[in-house]
């Protein structure tokens, strides 16, 4: 009998235990319990968040095209404007500017077979070298000016 009495004592010390266990740990884990701590934090949260914004936004937005002035650009500009992103880094397989072996084959062909080659595209480089706002003009000027380096 001694041994039934010991052992509901246990269990009810245990009940106790566990009671006081979650009186204790319920409150510190309840979200909406409030502090004083918490009620002085709600006007700090404010500043908290200030503090913590990107330091920069990025935001893609299409851009406005260029009004056109009405007057032809020389060969120099149109060259350094458009052709000049490939022709001076060798991209995408285009011969470089100051590469007077890679232009020999293409001079040779003549200026008319050149000229077509820029209009209508050709390998990597796109009909007017991407351009298609250019007057054949400009893009004469433009083949002059690579001409007259490459030679």
């Amino acid at each position: 009998m001694a041994e039934t009495y010991s052992s509901k004592r246990i269990m009810w010390a245990m009940i106790v235990v566990a009671v006081v266990l979650i009186a204790i740990i319920y409150p510190l884990t309840n979200k909406s319990f409030n502090s004083a701590a918490d009620a002085g934090a709600s006007a700090g949260a404010d500043e908290a968040e200030l503090r913590i914004q990107p330091v920069a936004g990025f935001a893609l937005a299409k851009a406005d095209a260029a009004a056109a002035t009405g007057a032809p650009k020389d060969g120099p500009t149109v060259y350094n404007s458009v052709c000049g992103a490939c022709h001076n880094t060798g991209a995408a397989g285009a011969p470089k500017i100051d590469d007077k072996a890679a232009w020999a084959p293409r001079v040779a062909t003549g200026n008319d077979a050149l000229l077509a080659s820029v209009l209508n595209g050709k390998n990597a480089m796109p009909p007017k070298g991407g351009a298609s706002a250019l007057s054949e003009d400009e893009i004469k000027g433009a083949l002059d000016y690579i001409l007259s380096k490459v030679k």
